[in-house]
């Protein structure tokens, strides 16, 4: 299992099968590093990542394992939902059967999965856990993953997209028209003006 944090908040505990005498020690340094995003929002039907990064002291081997697991918001047990050592092995059983696809590169310290089609009871907290032997001993992050509908500011955002479509082609004809009208309307008048003009004759005559 992953180690814990101290109670102090400064190292992290080693699994009891290491602990040398009855109290709980801490470990000296910590090997390998993870980061996850605190909180993650997603839209009903629409693919999301949930992006893991790590950073080992050890060369990376095929010993290397990664692990997903969940627990629902309302609480409850976790569970194991994606598990990968050289190749990915998705859930065969439960609701995230078949949901899972593994969109990392444990070579560039990337150990993000992919959830398709999230609905609002996917809504929990999400851990990944990442083992390099030696290297085990690391942090918990934890991902609360947040899945709503899309909301009425998206509709007016498609609403008027779907509008300057429709009329932009409408608006620019009746541009152009008036600018040519208005060509016309100048030539015409400068036309009437120039027939207005006395000629050198009439001038004398007068």
């Amino acid at each position: 299992l992953p180690s814990l944090r101290s109670p102090s908040g400064r190292g992290y505990l080693c699994p009891s099968s290491a602990l040398q005498r009855p109290e709980l020690r801490v470990c000296n340094a910590l090997s390998l590093e993870i980061k996850a995003s605190p909180k993650v929002r997603a839209f009903i039907g629409e693919q999301v990542s949930l992006k893991c990064s790590f950073k080992s002291s050890s060369p990376i081997t095929e010993s290397l394992t990664v692990d997903w697991t969940y627990r629902p918001l309302a609480g409850g047990q976790m569970e194991t939902i994606f598990h990968y050592q050289s190749v990915p092995y998705p859930a065969t059983v439960g609701k995230f059967k078949d949901r899972i696809s593994w969109i990392g590169n444990v070579a560039r310290g990337d150990a993000s999965v992919a959830i398709e089609s999230p609905v609002m009871s996917d809504n929990g907290t999400f851990i990944c856990s990442v083992k390099n032997p030696p290297d085990v001993y690391h942090n918990i992050p934890q991902t609360v993953l947040i899945v709503t509908e899309r909301g009425l500011s998206f509709q007016l955002t498609s609403a008027v997209l779907l509008s300057i479509l429709v009329f932009l082609p409408s608006i620019i004809v009746v541009v152009l028209l008036l600018v040519r009208m208005g060509r016309k309307f100048g030539v015409l008048k400068e036309k009437k003006k120039s027939g207005c003009k006395k000629s050198s004759i009439e001038v004398s005559d007068e």
